[in-house]
């Protein structure tokens, strides 16, 4: 059985702000196909516990149209441009997530990190190409300036116990399913 392999230059045939749809072109055994997915930029999640408890936000979503319990994080990059530069480079993306990581942590909670572990990444699928990448917060100190939220941003957090936050996932009440899924994977452990 022949595996696809790629057989020259990714081509990106849009570009928005957000997503860009891209050909790759593979070949499997004799023939040559052009295979189409999008990409978006890497995301951050934080996990910040203390004492068996976790900080969630509870942050107003427009897709929702209210509020959604949330692990707090944001974008690697700051723009889809700087992430493809990053790829052309073909440079590790882990460095620039640690440092959005702690910027996110800052920015949404108003805690400065102290000490950071990578924990998961999750992959959104073959066709969409979207990186979340997990870390693990187990000490972090109180900013003298508080929650720097961005224009728009709206982000109330809350510390809870391990086993509430375990009840929120599995009903509902945080909707990013892979968070959900992580947060479960992290709290078994726990």
């Amino acid at each position: 059985m022949d595996l696809p392999k790629k057989c020259g230059a990714e081509k990106i045939v849009y570009t928005g702000n957000v997503f860009e749809v891209v050909n790759q072109p593979l070949k499997i055994g004799e023939r040559v196909f052009d295979f189409e997915f999008v990409r978006r930029a890497p995301g951050v999640r934080l996990i910040i516990i203390k004492n068996e408890n976790i900080l969630l936000t509870k942050e107003y979503r427009m897709e929702f149209k209210g509020f959604d319990w949330r692990l707090p994080g944001g974008r690697v990059f700051d723009s889809l441009k700087e992430y493809q530069n990053g790829i052309e480079k073909g440079e590790d993306i882990m460095p620039h997530a640690l440092t959005a990581a702690k910027k996110e942590c800052l920015e949404e909670t108003g805690l400065i990190v102290k000490k950071i572990s990578h924990f998961h990444t999750s992959q959104c699928g073959v066709t969409v190409k979207w990186d979340l990448i997990y870390f693990i917060v187990t000490e972090s100190k109180e900013s003298p300036t508080g929650q720097q939220t961005e224009e728009g941003e709206i982000i109330y957090p809350e510390w809870k116990p391990f086993h509430v936050a375990k009840k929120m996932c599995i009903n509902g009440d945080i909707k990013e399913d892979r968070t959900a899924s992580v947060l479960l994977r992290f709290l078994s452990k726990e």
